[in-house]
Formats: structure tokens, sequence, C-alpha cells
């Protein structure tokens, strides 16, 4: 199969994956009309194209919080991500560190923060998650910064679960699911040989001491489920400032009065996220939220964002609309599932490209060259 786009790697993957691990990474929450619009919002967004400009020194090169990379994007945190590639954080980690970027592990990733800090020549960006059992929490944080995590991105729009209907539909969840995982996976003898055999152990490092032994997806959903905070206010991050050294990125913000009290309690960054349209359907698209955002704490904070980056061409309109930064989360995924490492960096390359094409054809040559003035004025 030729791959030369995101919708090519995601093609590949669904033939590769069961249904149940395609269907948890590409589907979003209700009827998924915020992850749609996550995509056609951005999309939709028009360039100026400029002519005769000198752009023979275009360079993506950028720092992230005092860090040099060669291009302003982040691997981002995805859950189960050593399901879609035997032992997938690692193979990410690497693909992540040969191209100049970070990857940031998940808090419920397969590999464990010791065993992908291992795997990384660069700095390891670290997420957490709001949970309940704060002794779990604190305990994590110190293994991450004893593993070298240099950076604590904190997820805070996840107080309760989103309703996934693909779940219940694909077997990640619902009447009989372990029966029904297990039938997928006979279906793909290739994912079953290379990730379901050969890349065990399968235990969600990071969080199997507090599982106990009780390793399976089904425990691992429930304790998750059950150790989510809602009652959590910004007052209560307080001691997560206070205990993390490094550079503090509040991941999930949407309205700007949010990334004003992210200021407040001494967080770095935010990260701009609907979480991929996986948590409540119909609020703004990652795209329309920014703008206001990035006006309205970008010279307190360095504001990142996610939600439907598909190519190099989405990261320059991300950047344009104020983001310093850009979080890719299907698009690695599906590069990942296709081919491992060499199709994370063969999708690192692509979006490369297609950045320097873009930035080009709008006239300029550096990143901190990318703002509002390479957009288009639509009627």
């Amino acid at each position: 199969m030729i791959i030369s786009s995101t919708t090519d790697f995601r093609e590949a993957a669904r033939r590769k994956l069961p249904r149940f691990l395609f269907d948890y990474i590409d589907g979003g929450a209700y009827a998924e009309r915020t992850l749609a619009r996550n995509v056609s919002d951005l999309a939709d967004l028009a360039l100026r194209q400029r002519v005769l400009k000198d752009v023979s020194r275009v360079s993506t090169a950028t720092s992230l919080f005092g860090v040099e990379q060669s291009m302003p994007v982040v691997l981002a945190p995805v859950g189960l991500t050593g399901m879609y590639a035997r032992r997938g954080e690692c193979q990410a980690v690497r693909a992540a560190s040969a191209k100049g970027v970070p990857l940031c592990l998940s808090t419920v990733s397969v590999c464990d923060v010791d065993e992908v800090a291992a795997a990384s020549s660069r700095p390891l960006w670290f997420q957490l998650y709001v949970l309940r059992d704060r002794a779990f929490m604190r305990d994590l944080l110190a293994r991450a910064a004893a593993a070298g995590a240099t950076t604590l991105v904190f997820t805070v729009d996840m107080p309760v679960p989103g309703a996934r209907y693909r779940d219940a539909h694909s077997g990640m969840s619902g009447p009989n699911a372990s029966i029904r995982r297990m039938l997928q996976a006979v279906g793909r003898p290739q994912w079953a040989w290379d990730v379901g055999l050969m890349g065990r152990p399968h235990t969600l490092g990071n969080v199997a001491p507090v599982l106990k032994g009780n390793t399976g997806l089904e425990d691992f959903m429930g304790w998750l489920g059950a150790n989510f905070d809602p009652s959590i206010q910004w007052k209560d991050l307080e001691w997560i400032r206070e205990s993390w050294k490094g550079p503090l990125i509040i991941k999930g913000v949407l309205d700007p009065e949010d990334a004003k009290a992210a200021a407040d309690i001494g967080a770095d960054g935010v990260v701009v996220s609907n979480h991929g349209g996986r948590q409540l359907d119909g609020v703004l698209s990652s795209t329309k939220a920014l703008p206001a955002i990035a006006e309205a704490v970008g010279d307190k904070l360095t504001v990142l964002a996610d939600g439907g980056v598909r190519s190099g061409l989405d990261v320059v309109r991300m950047l344009a609309l104020g983001a310093k930064g850009v979080l890719l989360g299907r698009a690695a995924v599906y590069a990942l599932a296709a081919n491992g490492q060499a199709g994370v960096i063969q999708l690192l390359d692509l979006m490369e490209k297609e950045m320097r094409v873009a930035m080009a054809l709008t006239g300029v040559n550096s990143v901190s060259e990318i703002d509002r003035s390479i957009l288009a004025e639509t009627r």
C-alpha cells in the first residue's frame, strides 16, 4: 500500500488492527460531531498564498520550554499505545527521538515510564490524570521524575469518562466483550502474533502496582472509571505545582477563563483540547476555541493545541491561530499501527515536508513568523 498521507496510514491501521482497537482510537463520544468538527473546522481555515517573498531559508525548528526541537510537534499521550504495535510506546519514543521531537507518555501506557525513558534519547514528557488516589498520583510523579521526565502534562477534562458508543459495538466494552475481542484478534493474525503474543506483557505498566495482578482490560477499565475524581477544583492542583519542579502543562482547556485559572496556579502552559472529541460531544472544536485562549493568556503561558491535525499544513494552521506547538494523537497512532517506529518516522517526515511547503507558499521562513497574518479573510 502506498502511503502519502495520514489518510493512508489510517486505512493501513484499519486493515491491520482488530476492530475493538481501531474503533477505540478512531472513535469519539456520542454522535462524534465534535470529532468531525475538529477535522473540518481546521481544514476549512483558509490561508493567504504569497509570492516573490524569498523563502529560501525555510526552517521548521523551534523550542518548547527551553528545549530545541526540529518542528513544533509533540507526540500526544494516548492510552494503550502498546496495543497498536509491539511495545508501542517504546517504538514511538524512538521515532520521536530520531526526528528531534518529544513524546508525552500516558499514565495508562502499556510500557511503563522507566522502559520508555530508557528507549528515549530526548527529554520525556509525562501525562497524569486527575484521580481519587492521591498517594498513587504522588508515587507516579516521583517515578516519572526519577526516570528523567522533564515536563508534566496534567489532563483535567476527564472528571467522568465520556460516552463512547463505538466501544460497546466493537467489543472494547459491552456484552461478551472479551470473547468478541478474542475472535477479532484471530481474524488479524499478523497483529495477534506481533503484538498480542510477542508484545507481552500487556500490563499497563504505570498502574500495574495498584491493580495488584488484576491486569485484564476489564480490570483496568473498572479501576480507571472508579478513580476519576469529579470533585477536583483548581485549588487542588496547587500540590501538583508544588510537587513538580519542571514545566507543568494543563491539558483539556477550551475556555479562556479556565486558561486564566491555569496561569493563576502557576502552570507553564495549556493544551487547547477537547480530548479528540472523546469527552463532551457538541463542544467547540479546538480550532474555534484556540484564538480566544491564545489572546487571553498567550503572553503568560505557552499555548499548545490538539484536535483534528492530520498534516503539516494543519500544524501551520494551528500555529497561525496562536498555538506554539501541536500535539499529534490519532495521526501518530495510525502510523504506529501501520508500520511501527518506521511508520511514525515516515509520518513526521511527511509533516515536516508539508510544513515547509505551507510556510514557503504563505511567505514565511521560520515558525516564529507564523501568525494570523497568513490567514485569509473569508465571508
